[in-house]
């Protein structure tokens, strides 16, 4: 492998070779992706990593990528291949004159994996650190590292949340986590029981989920979020849940959201283009 401590610059990030990992450090600059700046660093050990690839990129660009064995990192698997690819953590984009430097590294790299093509037994890549919260549409969500809480928001939870109340979910009672992307329509996280007991279909009526939209629940602070519950479950002793296809949402339930979003907009709580907005949405899911 080349010298400890080399280092690969590129846009938004640079990539530090050690002797067993590659550290990866992000910019902190306006440009640079929310979520990388959230995440700061991260420490990628070799036997994490299951390849390496170097590929033209856009506008005079290369892109050298590490492709992580499956189950090696809470992040990725939180995220389920949501993900778009400027949001790829493993994702390094430099000019195209500094190919032939990367090529190089790529190749040193490659020759310390000894990757067996199966998934890693246990996560290899540290978790965002708790505590964490973000605000969701309806919720707001905190975990100290071994409770998940929700804390309602009246002007965005359903009645079926309010009548259960503010909830809270010690990791030892957990099996999983599943997030939709804000990104997309129906984003949410839930948090998956280890009993078993069936959820409501719809987010909005699952008192163990919150919902995402009009800017709540934003990638950078749900995702890292969500893998650090991850990473708990399974330091608890409870396999990874898969995620599940995201399910459509009954004509019914989206009336009654509308109808409540208008109860809201007429009480002054919305605004007009937070109304026309989110009113959008829900048709959209029609």
């Amino acid at each position: 492998m080349s010298r400890m401590g080399d280092v690969l610059a590129g846009f938004h990030a640079a990539w530090e070779f050690e002797s067993d990992s590659v550290l990866i450090r992000y910019e902190r600059g306006i440009r640079t992706p929310k979520l990388f700046q959230a995440l700061g660093e991260r420490r990628v050990p070799h036997e994490a990593i299951a390849g390496v690839t170097l590929t033209p990129g856009r506008r005079g660009t290369v892109v050298l990528r590490a492709e992580l064995r499956r189950g090696a990192d809470p992040l990725l698997e939180a995220a389920a291949g949501q993900l778009k690819e400027g949001c790829d953590p493993y994702r390094l984009v430099l000019p195209a004159e500094r190919g032939t430097l990367a090529e190089y590294y790529a190749d040193e790299l490659r020759a310390q994996l000894k990757d067996d093509g199966e998934p890693a037994e246990r996560y290899l890549v540290d978790a965002p650190e708790a505590p964490r919260q973000f605000k969701a549409y309806d919720a707001k969500a905190s975990f100290d590292g071994k409770t998940v809480n929700f804390r309602w928001f009246w002007t965005g939870a359903s009645s079926a949340k309010w009548k259960a109340g503010d909830q809270s979910f010690p990791v030892s009672e957990l099996s999983g986590v599943e997030w939709r992307s804000p990104e997309v329509f129906e984003g949410h996280l839930r948090l998956v029981p280890r009993d078993g007991s069936p959820a409501p279909a719809q987010p909005d009526q699952d008192p163990a989920s919150v919902v995402f939209g009009l800017g709540y629940g934003p990638v950078h602070e749900s995702l890292p979020f969500a893998a650090a519950v991850l990473a708990a479950v399974r330091q608890n002793g409870a396999a990874a849940v898969v995620p599940a296809a995201a399910p459509r949402r009954d004509p019914a339930d989206i009336a009654e959201r509308i109808r409540h979003l208008g109860e809201l907009h007429q009480a002054g709580l919305v605004t007009d283009e937070e109304f026309s907005v989110k009113k959008a949405e829900l048709l959209a899911e029609l």
